[in-house]
């Protein structure tokens, strides 16, 4: 009788693996639910089987926040840098509403991840290419990041309760406030569109006088 290979009963680890799993429990109990020994118990493995694909805790966010990175179109700039900081904020915003739990790890910076790294040479060259001198750049990059991280962490209509008895006495002006829940999707995007074209709308201007200095100086 041939001889024939066993099923292994648990599923080779992998990178990417080890990386979605870590995601999926982030989302499920936040970010402070995550520890290389629970990890591993998600993944029905021990602790150290973990050390042969990830050296610590720290290259498993990484890897995290590559992958929602990966997620960011910065291919708008080669439109024009409006299109590019609208199509950039939008799906960046996107990538973090589809995991708040995450959004810290995001906030956190760019450090050696490398699909952050191109996310924000994409951004950054987009800017220069345009005009924009590289302290501008880095300032506009630093704004549009503002937006994105308070719209995708604090939803504004989280804060208010929807019992209109708490305002009606007190706070004459709230008295529609006990409504923002029931429309809260609604808001979140709207007020995040409206800041990002005020911000947008006002960068015009600054644009124009820095191509015109740039013009003089040339």
């Amino acid at each position: 009788m041939g001889a024939f290979m066993v099923r292994p009963t648990v599923p080779l680890l992998s990178k990417d693996r080890i990386r979605d799993t870590a995601l999926e429990l982030i989302d499920a109990e936040g970010l402070s639910a995550l520890s290389m020994r629970r990890l591993a118990g998600e993944l029905g493995v021990q602790a150290a089987s973990l050390y042969s694909h990830v050296p610590n805790k720290d290259a498993v966010l990484d890897a995290v926040a590559d992958l929602l990175m990966r997620r960011v179109d910065t291919t708008g700039f080669a439109v024009s840098w409006q299109h590019g900081l609208r199509t950039w904020g939008r799906s960046y915003r996107d990538a973090l509403r589809a995991h708040p739990n995450a959004a810290p790890v995001v906030a956190a910076g760019t450090g050696e991840r490398a699909d952050f790294l191109s996310m924000a040479d994409g951004v950054h060259g987009g800017l220069l290419r345009h005009g924009w001198p590289p302290r501008y750049a880095t300032m506009i990059a630093a704004s549009v990041k503002y937006l994105v991280i308070g719209a995708s962490t604090t939803p504004f209509g989280s804060g208010f309760a929807d019992d209109t008895r708490v305002y009606l006495d007190r706070y004459p002006s709230l008295i529609q406030a006990h409504l923002i829940r029931e429309h809260a999707e609604e808001i979140d995007v709207e007020s995040f569109e409206l800041a990002l074209s005020c911000l947008i709308a006002g960068l015009e201007p600054v644009h124009l006088s820095v191509r015109r200095d740039q013009s003089i100086e040339s």
